[in-house]
């Protein structure tokens, strides 16, 4: 996140960092890529103002809790983001 964004969320939408999947098991089993599971959990880079009567909960900078299927993926300068709205986020960690 030193880097700026150079992009801009609309309305109720936010874009998420996701967390890096996890490469060991508790017990130290080593995950291939094709078994590891999507992150749930990512870091806020840049949030919409809001709609017109709901103000935004979350702001830059926040570690939220997501669903695994939520938003959509973007690569920018070979980066991946997700891109969602407000309301698929479940928690604020």
């Amino acid at each position: 996140m030193a880097k700026k964004l150079n992009i801009t969320p609309l309305h109720d939408r936010v874009i998420v960092k996701p967390a890096p999947a996890e490469e060991k098991t508790a017990g130290g089993i080593i995950i291939p890529d094709t078994a590891k599971e999507k992150p749930q959990r990512g870091s806020v880079v840049a949030a919409g103002p809001g709609k017109k009567d709901e103000p935004m909960s979350v702001k830059a900078g926040d570690t939220v809790l997501y669903g695994k299927y939520s938003g959509t993926e973007i690569t920018v300068e070979g980066v991946d983001y997700l891109i969602m709205r407000e309301s698929d986020i479940l928690a604020i960690v």
